[in-house]
């Protein structure tokens, strides 16, 4: 039997949400805190993005908890235009 990858949409109710990884970018500067592999959901259907309650927690979570948390790792920047 081979398992739906997919999942029931919170905003539109369609079966054709899926879990997708991403970065997400907290402050600016000195500040700026970068948190990788967060688990957000995207629906193919109406296009819509979100993260989930307990993702939600989780970043908080780290932000609060940042020192001890992080890793310093020299970070290069690019701009698109």
């Amino acid at each position: 039997m081979r398992e739906n990858k997919y999942m029931i949409c919170d905003i539109c109710g369609k079966d054709s949400a899926q879990l997708r990884k991403v970065t997400e970018t907290h402050g600016k500067g000195k500040n700026i805190l970068i948190i990788e592999n967060v688990p957000m959901i995207h629906c193919s259907h109406c296009g819509e993005s979100y993260f989930t309650a307990e993702t939600l927690h989780e970043i908080e979570r780290i932000k609060l908890h940042r020192k001890i948390l992080a890793i310093k790792r020299p970070v290069k920047i690019a701009s698109f235009s």
